[in-house]
């Protein structure tokens, strides 16, 4: 069963989900035997400088493996499971070297660098390629870049600890950075490695391992969230899956129905010539009152055939709207797309070859939890669209059948989304299959999809620190460098004050940065796009990642952070607010300095009036008569204005520590 969401043409801001778990069909088949060498070791790749570097594969039980790299050697042993490894010193930066593996079979790695390997991890801000973004056209093409290497591990969730990465290792060049998927390989990783190198003169290894849509606990070990209690449930759930050799989908949705959709078991109710002369006839929208369900969970099956008299030639698309919670759609028993963001319109792209002139059955299973209807359009933008721009209404007279009513005491799913939420999988499938590779560091941009709710975002105070423990952990590097990037902004600037999941967030990032030694916070308020939740510019990005490294790794003498706040003492009608990291002084970017709000003991928010004084800002508000607390930048997209002389952005911050309001948004 394929869970792939796909997005709207035209519209980047579906691509959260549509970059999420991606075909697995070039992944290594679990029953095959495994390599004789790990695929994370190949030509062209970067080895760890520095530090003893693990090479590892699998070969008979007791067999010897001997390694060589110039002049130094190193043996390992196959143990009882078939793995063997190999730890050996490498030769100085630099290169190219030979690596040559001998055993019960042989290998030889050609053109290797010995430099600096970054783990770069992440949802679709990460994974989002250099082609995608702004310049990023025109950065493909001068790309040549013999010294920075690049790693894209294939997306692959898993129940238990995978072994084996797909990939392989690409010399950065016009035509290898442009590949991969999303419009090439990540560019927020590309700036920060193209910066390093121009400061340091290092070879570079870039390691792409990311999905879009990822929650934090995806990427974290179960044995880090069993100590939260947060998770119980889902783990309990993800080992009864493995424990029947359920498939990994990463869904506890996609499980669910498995096991329940009588519609998807053998022959689906998608097939073109089902026989439906028994199912209900009825109007779409507004069916699910017709067939009884339109006030509890359920999931029905929808058929409606349609006539073409000709086929015109170009791309044609299906039109349904937005849909609540899941729909799964088909043209001629052919798998055409499926979402579960209620938000998103669904607009898929019929593949060429799936219409035809002539009879055609569109068929859509919805699964519904919440609301009456799950088709929430007017039925005029139900249609589909030929490649000629001429359109066939969909909304009217459908075929339907019930085929789960999930209401009380039917079990529901233990998460509502098609694609890959449960805790651990990404861990699982795409982190462990490269331990205990030698790498210089990690970068993480991610938190988007920990910020729908503030339960969520403050428990992310919790789990980023847990992160940054179970990656150091796994590749037995304690102190492991580990940059963060801040959410940037998103969503249309709201006019009052007070919570938001955002910004919540973001200040767990800022936390995490200013609490666990040997991590750093790129802020990136300012590079936000209001309508898109995948601003186009990365190369800020980036560079201020790359500052990070280079101030905190490199101990190169560079600013790498904006203005911080440090203490706050009451002046006349006011607060005055202190801060490091200035840089040389505090700065304006834009009209006037925004964004901040002050609360009296009442813990009422209003806007505040500031102004720079020396080194400090001064901010009252004539609302508020005694203020006691600040905040700055406290909402998904604020007027941040707020700077160094060095041109970094303030950290957004609050005084208080007063607890959120659970408004759930």
């Amino acid at each position: 069963m394929r869970i792939v969401p796909i997005a709207r043409p035209g519209v980047i801001l579906a691509v959260c989900l549509a970059l999420t778990l991606a075909c697995r069909a070039d992944l290594p088949d679990a029953k095959a035997e495994p390599p004789f060498l790990s695929p994370i070791f190949g030509d062209n790749m970067v080895l760890q400088r520095g530090r003893p570097n693990n090479i590892w594969g699998w070969s008979k039980p007791g067999d010897r493996v001997k390694v060589d790299i110039e002049s130094s050697s190193a043996t390992g042993v196959a143990g009882a499971d078939g793995r063997w490894m190999a730890t050996i010193t490498v030769p100085p930066m630099g290169g190219p070297y030979t690596v040559a593996i001998h055993g019960a079979k042989d290998a030889v790695l050609h053109n290797v660098m010995v430099g600096d390997v970054w783990l770069c991890g992440g949802q679709s801000n990460m994974f989002l390629g250099v082609g995608a973004v702004a310049g990023g056209a025109d950065e493909i093409k001068r790309a040549d870049h013999p010294d920075l290497r690049l790693f894209i591990v294939s997306q692959k969730s898993a129940y238990s600890p995978a072994a084996i990465p797909a990939g392989d290792w690409k010399v950065c060049s016009p035509k290898t950075l442009g590949e991969g998927g999303a419009s090439g390989f990540s560019a927020v990783a590309y700036f920060f490695a193209r910066r390093v190198r121009a400061d340091v003169h290092v070879p570079i290894g870039l390691i792409q391992d990311c999905v879009g849509g990822s929650t934090a606990e995806t990427w974290m070990s179960p044995a880090s969230l069993t100590t939260m209690g947060d998770f119980k449930a889902q783990l309990d759930g993800i080992a009864a899956l493995r424990a029947k050799g359920a498939p990994e989908y990463g869904s506890f949705l996609m499980h669910w129905l498995d096991d329940y959709d009588a519609g998807a078991k053998g022959d689906t109710w998608a097939k073109t010539d089902l026989d439906d002369s028994k199912w209900k006839d009825v109007d779409v929208p507004g069916a699910f009152a017709e067939l009884g369900v339109d006030a509890v969970p359920s999931v029905c099956w929808f058929r409606r055939e349609i006539t073409l008299a000709a086929l015109p030639a170009g791309d044609a698309f299906i039109f349904l709207g937005s849909v609540e919670k899941m729909d799964t759609t088909y043209i001629n028993g052919t798998w055409i797309g499926a979402s579960s963001w209620v938000e998103n319109p669904r607009i898929y792209r019929v593949p060429a070859g799936v219409l035809k002139a002539g009879k055609n059955v569109v068929a859509v299973r919805v699964f519904k939890w919440k609301s009456a209807d799950g088709f929430t359009a007017k039925p005029e933008v139900l249609r589909l669209q030929l490649g000629d721009k001429t359109s066939v209404p969909l909304a009217g007279k459908w075929k339907a059948i019930v085929s789960v009513d999930a209401r009380a005491p039917h079990p529901m799913p233990l998460d509502f989304e098609n694609y890959a939420t449960e805790p651990t999988v990404f861990y699982h499938g795409m982190i462990a299959p490269l331990a205990p590779l030698a790498i210089t560091g990690a970068l993480w941009y991610q938190g988007e999809a920990n910020s729908n709710t503030t339960d969520k975002a403050v428990q992310y105070r919790t789990l980023l620190p847990k992160l940054v423990a179970d990656w150091r952990s796994l590749f037995n590097q304690p102190d492991m460098p580990f940059y963060i990037v801040g959410l940037p902004g998103f969503m249309h600037r709201r006019t009052e004050a007070g919570d938001d999941g955002w910004a919540e967030v973001r200040e767990a990032q800022a936390l995490t940065a200013a609490k666990v030694p040997g991590t750093g916070l790129a802020v990136t308020i300012d590079t936000g796009d209001e309508n898109n939740i995948h601003p186009r510019e990365k190369k800020i990005v980036g560079e201020r990642l790359a500052l990070c490294a280079l101030a905190g790794y490199y101990h190169v003498a560079v600013a790498d952070k904006g203005p911080t706040f440090t203490t706050s003492e009451p002046v006349a009608g006011g607060l005055k607010l202190h801060f490091t990291n200035i840089a040389g002084g505090l700065a304006i970017h834009g009209p006037h300095l925004g964004e901040f709000t002050v609360a009296g003991a009442d813990h009422k928010w209003s806007w505040a009036q500031a102004r720079i004084e020396g080194d400090s800002v001064i901010v009252s508000s004539a609302a508020v008569a005694a203020p006691v607390a600040a905040r700055y930048a406290w909402q998904a997209n604020p007027e941040a204005t707020l700077y160094n002389n060095a041109g970094l952005p303030a950290v957004p911050f609050r005084t208080d520590d007063w607890p959120f309001a659970q408004d759930g948004k």
